[in-house]
């Protein structure tokens, strides 16, 4: 077999419909569109996905509700009980040290929360703690420092 003798198999390949060639082609007049309304004219496909024929569109039918902070600040937690298993006598807890173990993401704001039992004497760098964490993290010799961000 030779380049020149490809073929697509039978059946394979469809000639293209041409529309509005006259009615014996039987795609001839309204060329497969129907009669009158929007879909029937052209430009109709440049509309939007959510546009509904000039009912009111669902997202101003919705109700809307409630108030998003715009200047909420995010925490990430970590419990005092992790960073007992994780760090060893006298090391030093900053938010780049817990980045690097995967406790949280670079450049997160860390809050320190205190789940667990801390009993190493650490030097604890965070964005902030909650009470209990700063009394177990200060009853074990460690301290706590809020940093700002």
């Amino acid at each position: 077999m030779k380049l020149h003798e490809l073929r697509p198999h039978p059946g394979a390949t469809k000639e293209r419909k041409r529309v509005g060639r006259g009615i014996a082609a039987g795609q001839g007049k309204t060329a497969g569109r129907g009669h009158k309304g929007q879909k029937s004219r052209s430009g109709d496909k440049n509309l939007p996905a959510y546009f509904e024929g000039g009912q009111t569109p669902l997202h101003m039918r919705v109700p809307k509700r409630g108030f998003v902070n715009p200047t909420r600040k995010e925490y990430t937690p970590v419990n005092v009980g992790v960073l007992d298993k994780l760090f060893s006598e006298g090391d030093e807890v900053t938010p780049e040290a817990l980045a690097q173990r995967g406790l949280c993401s670079k450049g997160d704001l860390v809050k320190i929360l205190g789940k667990g039992e801390i009993t190493k004497k650490l030097t604890v760098k965070a964005h902030a703690f909650s009470k209990s964490a700063k009394e177990k993290i200060e009853k074990a010799g460690g301290v706590c420092e809020v940093i700002g961000k």
